[in-house]
């Protein structure tokens, strides 16, 4: 496709036909080489003709630039730059009519052979929406165009807008600067001001996009534009009074924000820290006393401003004309108004009573972007027309370039100007970015633009910011607190946060951590508690987890002592038993009651008294596998016993009755025979019960939150029942046997105690079952025992205390005539 300067060029060899034009006055110098230019002089058109009689500093730094150019023996040399440069009236629809102004031939030269130069690049313009119209009108004509203040990042899409380039940076750096900041300070919690056009639009939502990752909330977003009616000014104004937000991003032109300035400062409304963009925080008009009372304190980014030098400045000319009134005598120096001869200056003039906004040339800042951008199209030019050919980049000798050679070259020039700054742009047509960082404070009654900080990008996409906090003055009028921004405050230790629902992320309530979980002061604000490590729990204020308190069945607690003593006691009593049976074993009753078995049963009672010893203490491997081996070998060899005594009886009686056979058939060996194998059952199912799955100490931690509950698990639950219904079952036998013997007639019946002792035993174990399993932490291994000594207990009263009581209390009755003495008795 040709371009569009081409077609110009074109027509200017052939001939030209004007179709129509607009009545827009410019601001032209012929030249070899023609730049465009397009300015807001005024924030809206008055007038039909907007005139140039007094032309900005950007107009005049843009025609200083030039003549700068066209005098340097450098810079295309023998080729003189022009310049046409038009109003926009800062108006998207002015731009566009400026912008076909430009490349169309005006009325005065209908009579003329050949056209203007035409234009080969485009200085324009500083609103983002007039720039996205130049943009999508001429890209696809390839004209570069070159805008030294539109900052919306949607024109980084090269897609769109292939050839736009800018001298500022764009917003899509300002909003990772502004979130900086934001984070910096540690606001979560703002409000945002956007403009009604693409600049406003764009620019909050590349905000959003990145405070949002860092969970910033924006409470609202206030529309404003210029043209906006006294309503919808005062409608933004209601939302600020009705938000609880204490700092404020207002992403505005200076003019679109200027009517709302002005309704705050009526309003009254103070005590927000007002962040700024760079469109209005170094603005002339807003930095008035009146507006500081309401925006005193402000801090924004703005871009760089000049590198002042000193005297030889290329500046100083402009600014000592336009505040001293008269022009310094030097050569080549640009003056105020070219079209008039200004008085020169004799040098007595004196700066002391200036207030002129021109006099510090340092504060700049956009206009710099205006000289940086002609010269960049000028070095572009300068490459295309002073092409140096290669084997693989031929060169077009033109006498006037392609519109895409000069958007080609601009791609990739890469020089330094004057001042020092190296000026390049990247595969998006952005500069590099480097903002100051300015904050307002009043000094002597006025305003004051400070620069606290910058903000610059680094290699990899990083970015650096430095702030000097110490120099801001905020809001409330102190350099060093900080304001604050929370739609809720941090949630303290022991708490979480709950959102509130229909609300914010950053709007909560602190409700405090369930039991067993916590938030300590390093996890403030978390939205989650910290559950507790299971041997942990948390304490009263939920910030501190503890170790729970170990509870097992000590030596040292009264239960304990309690269950010691009369285990010992048990184990006494079986010895003293034991010691009686052997000083009297020559007498009938020891003789009636099978003086061997009784000293055996005697001898497991006093096991399975110690028995409870193992199950008093911190659990260990040994006392676990000790513990409920031993219980059930000791009272399985108790049973034994029994049973063998048991059956003695029987067996005694039976071998008194007339032609029995029984007599002499089970004597001590066979007593023993059954003792041991009956035992010995149970010593197998131990063997196999600790060979396979032996009990071991476990830490039991559903009985209680705060406890820790050390306690022997049997490991396996199989083998714990079979030793217990063994003893059942031995139990079991003894009883029906005992109760088959009750109604012996002998004076001295054991038959008859060992049933009582049996309905003790089985009593005792029947009613354990619930209680152990019903008995929580140490009550449980309190159960146990409490049943082993009642079990033990008795056995040893019910078959033992009638015989010594005999021997100790009624040595008459131990004689053998009583003892085998038959009485006659039916009952029961």
């Amino acid at each position: 496709m040709l371009n569009l300067c081409f077609i110009f060029w074109l027509k200017a060899a052939l001939a030209c036909e004007l179709i129509d034009s607009f009545d827009m006055s410019t601001l032209f110098q012929k030249g070899d080489v023609m730049i465009g230019g397009i300015f807001p002089i005024l924030n809206k058109q008055i007038s039909s003709m907007p005139t140039f009689e007094r032309k900005p500093l950007n107009v005049k730094l843009m025609i200083f630039a030039i003549e700068e150019i066209n005098n340097s023996p450098t810079i295309l040399p023998n080729i003189s730059l022009g310049y046409n440069i038009l109003n926009s009236c800062a108006s998207p629809t002015n731009t566009l009519r400026a912008a076909l102004t430009l490349v169309s031939r005006t009325e005065e030269n209908e009579s003329t052979s050949a056209c203007r130069p035409p234009l080969t690049a485009l200085i324009a313009e500083s609103g983002s929406s007039q720039s996205l119209i130049l943009a999508g009108t001429f890209g696809p004509f390839q004209v570069p165009i070159v805008s030294y203040f539109s900052t919306c990042a949607c024109l980084s899409n090269r897609a769109k807008y292939p050839t736009f380039f800018r001298t500022i940076p764009s917003d899509f750096f300002q909003a990772k600067a502004l979130a900086a900041l934001v984070k910096r300070f540690g606001w979560q919690w703002i409000g945002a001001i956007q403009s009604d056009n693409d600049y406003g639009r764009n620019g909050i939502l590349a905000f959003r996009e990145e405070v949002e990752k860092m969970g910033v909330c924006i409470s609202f977003v206030g529309t404003v534009l210029r043209t906006y009616k006294s309503d919808k000014i005062l409608a933004v104004v209601k939302m600020i009074k009705r938000s609880t937000v204490k700092v404020i991003l207002a992403f505005v032109p200076e003019g679109d924000l200027y009517p709302l300035m002005k309704e705050i400062v009526r309003h009254n409304i103070t005590g927000i820290q007002w962040i700024a963009s760079e469109a209005w925080i170094t603005a002339a008009r807003p930095s008035t006393p009146e507006m500081y009372h309401s925006f005193g304190g402000s801090i924004g980014f703005v871009v760089r401003k000049i590198p002042y030098t000193g005297r030889s400045s290329a500046f100083v000319n402009d600014f000592w004309e336009v505040v001293v009134g008269c022009s310094p005598p030097s050569v080549g120096a640009l003056s105020v108004n070219p079209t008039e001869k200004s008085k020169k200056c004799h040098g007595n003039e004196s700066l002391r009573a200036s207030q002129n906004a021109f006099f510090d040339v340092t504060q700049l800042r956009v206009s710099y972007n205006v000289y940086k951008a002609v010269y960049a199209v000028a070095y572009a030019l300068h490459y295309v027309l002073f092409c140096q050919p290669t084997k693989d980049s031929p060169c077009l000798f033109l006498v006037q370039p392609f519109c895409f050679q000069v958007s080609e070259r601009l791609q990739g020039i890469h020089f330094t100007d004057m001042f020092g700054d190296t000026v390049f742009f990247d595969q998006n047509g952005d500069p590099p970015a480097s903002y100051d960082i300015i904050n307002w404070q009043m000094r002597e009654g006025k305003v004051q633009h400070v620069t606290v900080g910058n903000f610059t990008s680094t290699s990899h996409n990083a970015y650096e910011l430095k702030i000097q906090e110490e120099q801001i003055v905020w809001r409330t009028g102190k350099m060093v607190i900080v304001p604050d921004s929370v739609c809720s405050n941090v949630c303290p230790a022991g708490t979480r946060k709950a959102q509130i629902k229909g609300q914010s992320i950053c709007c909560f309530d602190c409700i405090p951590c369930a039991e067993g979980a916590i938030s300590c002061i390093c996890l403030t604000g978390a939205t989650d508690c910290t559950p507790c490590l299971r041997e942990y729990w948390s304490n009263q204020g939920r910030d501190e987890c503890l170790l729970k308190t170990i509870e097992y069945l000590s030596y040292h607690e009264p239960m304990g002592i309690a269950l010691t003593v009369v285990s010992l006691m048990g184990a006494v009593l079986s010895l003293s038993t034991v010691s009686i049976f052997l000083y009297h074993r020559e007498t009938p009753v020891i003789k009636a009651s099978n003086f061997d078995l009784s000293c055996l049963l005697l001898f497991s009672l006093f096991l399975c008294f110690l028995c409870p010893l193992t199950f008093i203490g911190r659990p260990t491997v040994w006392t676990c596998m000790l513990r409920h081996t031993a219980f059930g070998v000791t009272f399985a060899l108790c049973m034994s016993c029994v049973l063998g005594k048991t059956i003695v009886v029987v067996m005694a009686f039976k071998a008194t009755l007339p032609g029995s056979i029984v007599s002499g058939k089970f004597g001590p060996a066979q007593q023993r025979l059954i003792v041991c194998s009956c035992t010995l059952v149970q010593v197998v199912v131990c063997i196999l019960w600790l060979r396979f799955n032996p009990p071991f100490p476990d830490m039991v931690f559903r009985y209680s939150n705060t406890k820790i509950v050390l306690e022997c698990n049997p490991g396996s639950e199989t083998a714990y029942y079979a030793v217990l219904g063994y003893i059942g079952i031995l139990a079991a036998i003894c009883l029906v046997l005992a109760f088959l013997a009750r109604k012996l007639p002998d004076n001295f019946n054991e038959a008859k105690f060992i049933t009582f002792s049996m309905l003790i035993f089985c009593a005792v174990w029947i009613t354990f079952i619930p209680a152990y399993i019903s008995s929580p932490g140490k009550f449980t291994v309190a159960v146990e025992i409490f049943a082993i000594l009642s079990s033990a207990f008795g056995l040893l009263i019910s078959i033992f205390a009638p015989k010594c009581y005999i021997i100790l209390i009624k040595p008459e009755q131990n004689t053998k005539k009583h003892v085998i003495g038959k009485t006659v008795n039916n009952k029961v």
